[in-house]
């Protein structure tokens, strides 16, 4: 169309040669009309290109719905022994979204004892354990066929504290000699490490009254409601103590027993050989939330983790992360090494859980830990 016009307005100038008026208005006139045509036809490629970027950005919209919808999230089941603020770093990847950026739809169920815990993963209601590394043992050494193994270790000392009655600065472990203790489960972690601090500052367990009949969870309210001299708390619960004027922390169970491998992750050996992929997603997400937990401070995770523990303020929830933060109770990495697997089958034995070892290699896998550091 544009060559057409363009050769229309050349002809008829030659016709007007011969008079020179009319062939300069005639100039002016094929002048006007080329450029009005060159003007259309940009007009032209303006709309075309403007189509053209409009169906592209379409496309690329259309193209990132349809990636995303594809992407869809796996859904893994966790049953935690415990809901505490001792497990900062998990719910930190949880608060700060870490899970979905590696894939995983996350669904947190409490457990309340390594016992129920354990229970839930056998029995395949929980894709993944989370509790004291002993249950793992006890499993396998009772012959299960597809006994759990431990591929992340998250806590490296004990998370509990003794809660005395009367608040003192001079506390000793031989003031517990002959009064009323309220323990733990026995045979699980808790109790088996206060049982081993005792027999290290010269005390026989049995010189004390320690009372195991209680449920996990459920000895804080024991406490309050006035059993017990002495009873062996988590946080949030013993904080909780405290603010109700009823109990005061006295000493720290995680100072005084080094560094143990308190608590880890662990699934039935089929799940981590079947989704491999999902056992290592899950575990960068863990990393990411060690990470944070290691480069930030007391109140920037407390911040983080405050939705989780909607019970408690910031200000309570700082003081709790502090105290286990200056304890040194979290690990940079998530590796569960065998020198801390052997001190775990140290404290089993020394409180006579333990008839036979068990084989490192048999219940630990780092390959999974080692490829969410690199």
């Amino acid at each position: 169309m544009k060559r057409k016009r363009i050769m229309v307005a050349a002809l008829t100038l030659m016709f007007a040669i011969g008079n020179p008026a009319v062939a300069f208005a005639m100039e002016e006139e094929a002048s006007e009309l080329v450029s009005t045509v060159v003007e259309t036809e940009k007009e032209s490629v303006v709309v075309a290109l403007s189509e053209t970027e409009e169906e592209s950005a379409v496309e690329e919209s259309t193209a990132a719905d349809l990636t995303e919808t594809e992407q869809e999230l796996t859904a893994v089941t966790l049953n935690e022994v415990a809901h505490s603020i001792f497990y900062a770093p998990q719910y930190v990847a949880i608060e700060l979204g870490y899970f979905e950026e590696e894939g995983i739809d996350l669904t947190v169920v409490t457990g309340f004892g390594a016992d129920k815990t354990m229970t839930a993963l056998i029995s395949g209601e929980a894709d993944i354990g989370f509790m004291g590394s002993e249950s793992s043992i006890y499993t396998y050494s009772g012959g299960a066929a597809d006994a759990p193994v431990n591929f992340a270790q998250l806590t490296q000392r004990a998370g509990n504290f003794v809660v005395a009655r009367e608040d003192t600065d001079d506390f000793e472990w031989s003031d517990l000699v002959g009064k009323d203790v309220l323990g733990g489960r026995s045979g699980g972690m808790p109790e088996m490490v206060f049982e081993f601090i005792l027999k290290q500052k010269g005390i026989d367990p049995s010189e004390v009254n320690i009372n195991q009949s209680i449920d996990f969870g459920s000895t804080a309210a024991a406490f309050s409601g006035g059993q017990g001299d002495y009873t062996i708390e988590f946080e949030p619960s013993a904080t909780a103590l405290e603010q109700e004027g009823v109990g005061y922390v006295v000493e720290s169970l995680g100072v005084e027993s080094g560094y143990v491998p308190y608590t880890a992750y662990c699934a039935k050996s089929s799940y981590l050989n079947e989704y491999p992929e999902v056992i290592q997603a899950f575990t960068n997400a863990l990393q990411k939330g060690m990470d944070y937990v290691n480069a930030h401070t007391p109140e920037e995770i407390a911040e983080v983790i405050a939705p989780q523990f909607p019970e408690n303020d910031v200000e309570t929830i700082t003081t709790i992360v502090e105290r286990y933060y200056e304890q040194d109770t979290w690990k940079e990495d998530l590796i569960f090494e065998e020198e801390s697997f052997e001190l775990l089958q140290d404290i089993l034995e020394s409180a006579g859980e333990l008839e036979e070892r068990v084989p490192y290699e048999e219940l630990v896998t780092t390959k999974f830990a080692r490829a969410a550091i690199e």
